[in-house]
C-alpha cells in the first residue's frame, strides 16, 4: 500500500523492474482486500454506498493510519489515487457480480494472502524508513495488513476476524521477524522484501490448507 518511492535504499538502489513487481502485487493486494470487504457489506445487505466505503476502508485503512502514524500527509491514497480507484471497481464489481465473485473463494484467498504479505513487508519497509526501530517497523508491517479488516469487521457490528481466529496476524508477525533478520544480516533490500513476502504467503496459505489456529483458552 505505497509506491515505488517510498521503499528503502539502504545499501543498494532498487531495480526498477522489482519495484514495478511489488507495486503490481500491491494493487493485486489492494484488489482483493477491497472484495473481502464489499462481499461483507453484500452479506450485511447494505446499498451501494456501504459496500463502496466498506470496500475501500479494508483495502487502505491499515495504509491510511500507518502514514499518518509517522507523519507522512497526505497519506498514500491521496497521492496515488490508483489504490482508490481499485477499491472502488472492486466494489462495483462484487455489487453487480457478488454471486460469481464468492464462487471464486479459493482465488480470493490466494489474491489475499498475496495482499497480506505484500501489505506486511511494505509497511514495514516505510517504518525502517522513518527511523522508527525494527519493533516499531514490524508493528507498522502488522498494522498495514490487517488494521483495514479490522475497521471492516467493526463496522458490520462483529468481532474483528483477526482476534478470534485462523493465522493472519501471526503469519505477519512471523514474516516481519524474518525480514528483520535478513536486514541485520545485510541481506540487499529487494531480495529481503521478496522473501518476507513470500513467507507470509506460504505461512498463510498453508494454515488455510491444514485448518491451523491459534490456541484458545479452554472454558
Amino acid at each position: 500500500m505505497s509506491t515505488s518511492q517510498d521503499f528503502p535504499t539502504r545499501k543498494s538502489s532498487w531495480k526498477r523492474f522489482d519495484v514495478t513487481v511489488l507495486y503490481v502485487f500491491d494493487l493485486l493486494g489492494t484488489f482483493a482486500f477491497a472484495v473481502s470487504g464489499a462481499i461483507a457489506a453484500v452479506r450485511k445487505k447494505m446499498d451501494l454506498y456501504g459496500i463502496l466505503v466498506l470496500a475501500t476502508v479494508t483495502a487502505v485503512g491499515g495504509g491510511t493510519i500507518r502514514d499518518v502514524l509517522v507523519g507522512r500527509v497526505p497519506p498514500f491514497i491521496f497521492r496515488d489515487i490508483t489504490y482508490f480507484f481499485v477499491s472502488i471497481t472492486a466494489g462495483l464489481l462484487v455489487f453487480f457480480f457478488h454471486k460469481y465473485v464468492e464462487r471464486r473463494f479459493k482465488l480470493l484467498l490466494i489474491m489475499d494472502a498475496i495482499g497480506l504479505g505484500t501489505f506486511t513487508v511494505i509497511g514495514i519497509s516505510v517504518g525502517l524508513k522513518f527511523d522508527i526501530g525494527y519493533f516499531g517497523a514490524v508493528f507498522l508491517g502488522v498494522m498495514t495488513a490487517t488494521a483495514g479488516g479490522m475497521m471492516r469487521d467493526v463496522l458490520q457490528g462483529e468481532v474483528p476476524l483477526v482476534l478470534q481466529r485462523e493465522i493472519y496476524a501471526s503469519a505477519c508477525i512471523a514474516g516481519g521477524l524474518i525480514f528483520v533478520c535478513l536486514d541485520i544480516l545485510n541481506i540487499v533490500p529487494d531480495i529481503n522484501v521478496f522473501i518476507s513476502a513470500a513467507a507470509v504467503i506460504a505461512i498463510r496459505m498453508i494454515s488455510i490448507t491444514k485448518n491451523w489456529n491459534l490456541p484458545k483458552p479452554k472454558i
